[in-house]
C-alpha cells in the first residue's frame, strides 16, 4: 500500500505551494477534489481543464516533475436530489470522470447521494429508523420513501456506471458517508443489486473507517465481509466520546465545531483507534486483496491542522501494508 493526502486539508494556496509541502512530508501520491462539496482548491472547474488542453497539460507537468502520482480525483457530493445543487453535482461528477479519463486516472472517489422522500420533495430524506412503521390507513410512508429513493438511485448511477466504463475509468470508489443513500456495506450492496451485474464490476467502496466507527460498526469486520470490492481506503479516524455517549447515544447533528459537546469528533489517525488496531485493519485489508492507496483525510478539530497531519501520517507510516 502506497500513502496519499486528500489535498483540500492544506486550504486555499497555491497549487504548486501545496505540491512542496506534499513533497516535504514525504507523501508519494494525492487525491485532488474535482467536485462536489469539497473545496477544490486546485481544480477549480473540471471543464476547465478538459477544455483547454495546453493547461491540463501545463497542470500535469506540475505534479510529474516533483514525482507525485495522483491517487483519486474526489468528487463527493449529491447528485441524486433535484435541486440546483444536484444538478451542479450530476454535471461536476460526469466531468469529473472525463478529466480523470484524460489525465489516465484510473479512480474517482465519490458519494451515493442522497434522494428526497418522494417526488417532488427537495429536501434529502436519510431514513435510519424501522420502515416497519408507522402505517396509517394501510399506507406505509416510511417503504414507500426507501423505495422511491432506491429506483432514483438506480436510474442515475446506472448511467453514471455506464459512464465511466466510456471514459476508460475502472474504479468508483463510494464513500459510506453517514447521511448519504450508501453508508454501509449492506446499503453498498443494494446499490451494486440494483446497478446491476453489467455494469456493477466499476463499483466498490472507499472505507473510510472513520465513518462505520461513528455508526457503531467495526470496520475491520467490513474489510472482511466486501472483499475484493474494497476498492479505495481513507486513512481517517474518529473517536466516541464516552461520557457524552453513555447519555445521548451515538446519532449526532450538532456542528462539527462543537467538540465538546459532540457524541463523537473527527479525530487525527491514532487519537481514536490505537496503532495496534490500525495494524490490523490494513492487514486485513491487505488479505482481502487490497492493495492501493491509503488516503489521509485529516479533519480534527481538537488540533492544529500541522500537529494533526504530523500525528497521521506517522501513524500511517508505522501502520499500513507495504
Amino acid at each position: 500500500m502506497k500513502l496519499s493526502i486528500c489535498t483540500d486539508v492544506f486550504g486555499p494556496i497555491p497549487f504548486t505551494e501545496m505540491l512542496d509541502k506534499v513533497v516535504a512530508y514525504g507523501i508519494p501520491a494525492i487525491e485532488l477534489t474535482a467536485g462536489g462539496w469539497g473545496g477544490c482548491h486546485f481544480i477549480p472547474s473540471a471543464e476547465e481543464l478538459i477544455n483547454n488542453p495546453d493547461k491540463l497539460a501545463a497542470f500535469k507537468a506540475e505534479i510529474d516533475k516533483r514525482g507525485l502520482e495522483i491517487s483519486a480525483l474526489n468528487c463527493s457530493g449529491n447528485p441524486l436530489i433535484d435541486t440546483p445543487m444536484g444538478k451542479a453535482h450530476s454535471k461536476t461528477q460526469h466531468d469529473t470522470l472525463k478529466l480523470a479519463g484524460l489525465l489516465g486516472v484510473k479512480t474517482i472517489v465519490t458519494m451515493s447521494g442522497l434522494p428526497a422522500g418522494a417526488p417532488g420533495d427537495k429536501t434529502p430524506n436519510w431514513i435510519v429508523s424501522t420502515i416497519s412503521w408507522p402505517e396509517y390507513d394501510g399506507f406505509n410512508y416510511m417503504a414507500e420513501a426507501v423505495k422511491y429513493q432506491w429506483e432514483v438511485a438506480a436510474e442515475w448511477w446506472k448511467e453514471f456506471c455506464q459512464c465511466a466504463k466510456d471514459n476508460g475509468v475502472e474504479k468508483i470508489a463510494i464513500e459510506e458517508f453517514p447521511g448519504a443513500l450508501v453508508h454501509n456495506v449492506r446499503t453498498f450492496n443494494k446499490l451494486v443489486e440494483v446497478v446491476g451485474p453489467e455494469l456493477s464490476d466499476v463499483l466498490g467502496l472507499n472505507l473510510d473507517p472513520s465513518h462505520l466507527m461513528i455508526q457503531g460498526a467495526e470496520p475491520i469486520a467490513a474489510a472482511r465481509a466486501l472483499g475484493d470490492k474494497i476498492y479505495y481506503v481513507h486513512g481517517k479516524d474518529a473517536r466516541p466520546e464516552q461520557y457524552n455517549v453513555d447519555i445521548d447515544g451515538l446519532l449526532e447533528n450538532l456542528p462539527v465545531t462543537e467538540t465538546k459537546d459532540r457524541t463523537w469528533n473527527y479525530v487525527a489517525v491514532g487519537c481514536g483507534k490505537d496503532l495496534k488496531w490500525w495494524k490490523e485493519f490494513f492487514s486485513v485489508c491487505s488479505m482481502m486483496g487490497y492493495n492501493g492507496y491509503v488516503s489521509l483525510e485529516m479533519e480534527d478539530l481538537t488540533m492544529s491542522v500541522e500537529a494533526g497531519l504530523q500525528t497521521s501520517i506517522d501513524a500511517l507510516k508505522m501502520t499500513i501494508s507495504q
